[in-house]
């Protein structure tokens, strides 16, 4: 067999980062999702990297040089497997880098779809100095979670303003609440925060049967709001939310939009206040 040059050894090397950097992304799509949030699918990579390597220098080796460089790399990620971790992390750090820049500019783009849309439920101060808007699905766990979170900030902050964004993504029933929900909003728009707790509080998956009973015990007619659910407005209340979700990198429930930050996941009461004085202080959650 011939000996490995130099050039074989710096193949060997760019390998090994290529080798790592696909067993990092294999173990990290792998890993599960920490975020107190529940999720849809992420949308796949459509644009590849470029190699490291080109397939011409690949083609000046021969088999037995090639084998012999995939033992070197095998030795040399059993020896340092934490090298993984590494790429991981520097991969992670990249992808929310990405992200946060991405929702940056969303947030000019769309802020008055986000904050001022006619398709929306708005809560609390309609005048107030900070507003805190919530994307959240009706069978989400972590929604049901943080919805005391919500409420106690209702209750104690009397210049906050709250904007809620139906975003059904766990499911045909959470359309159908959805779908319930936003008509009867024009049905009767005063009895919709109470419609919404109600909702959030009762045991067992939401469907569009299961809320329209809901309505129906606290008074609301039934019929009136399946008739208010054949408007076109319904419809393009949710796909307006999808669209804002889609621009915002939005892909779970609960997810927060408060100043200049999309908050993701049930975070807690105290961060959502300490946020929300942050922007009130400064116009952003970080002074």
């Amino acid at each position: 067999m011939k000996p490995i040059t130099a050039a074989a050894l710096g193949f060997a090397g760019a390998a090994i980062v290529a080798t790592a950097a696909v067993g990092a992304f294999a173990w990290s799509s792998s890993r599960p999702i920490t975020l107190a949030a529940e999720t849809t699918s992420p949308a796949p990579f459509t644009a590849a990297a470029p190699p490291l390597v080109s397939a011409e220098a690949i083609a000046q080796f021969t088999p037995e040089q090639r084998n012999a460089i995939g033992l070197i790399i095998r030795d040399y990620l059993l020896t340092n497997p934490e090298l993984l971790e590494e790429v991981v992390a520097e991969l992670e750090r990249r992808r929310n880098e990405a992200t946060a820049a991405l929702q940056a500019e969303a947030l000019v783009a769309e802020r008055d779809r986000l904050l001022n849309s006619d398709r929306q439920v708005v809560l609390g101060n309609p005048e107030g100095d900070v507003t805190l808007v919530e994307f959240f699905d009706y069978n989400c766990g972590y929604c049901r979670a943080a919805h005391g979170d919500l409420m106690r900030l209702l209750e104690e902050d009397d210049n906050l303003r709250v904007v809620l964004k139906e975003y059904p993504v766990l499911g045909q029933g959470s359309v159908e609440a959805a779908q319930v929900a936003i008509a009867l909003n024009e049905v009767a728009p005063d009895r919709y925060l109470e419609f919404h707790d109600r909702v959030l509080t009762e045991q067992g998956q939401a469907n569009g049967n299961r809320v329209l009973a809901i309505a129906d015990a606290m008074g609301i007619d039934p019929l009136a709001i399946r008739a208010a659910m054949e408007a076109p407005n319904v419809e393009a209340t949710i796909e307006e939310v999808y669209s804002l979700a889609e621009a915002l990198s939005i892909t779970g429930t609960p997810t927060y939009v408060v100043g200049d930050e999309v908050v993701v996941g049930a975070v807690g009461y105290d961060s959502l206040v300490n946020k929300i004085e942050q922007v009130r202080a400064c116009g952003a959650t970080i002074c």
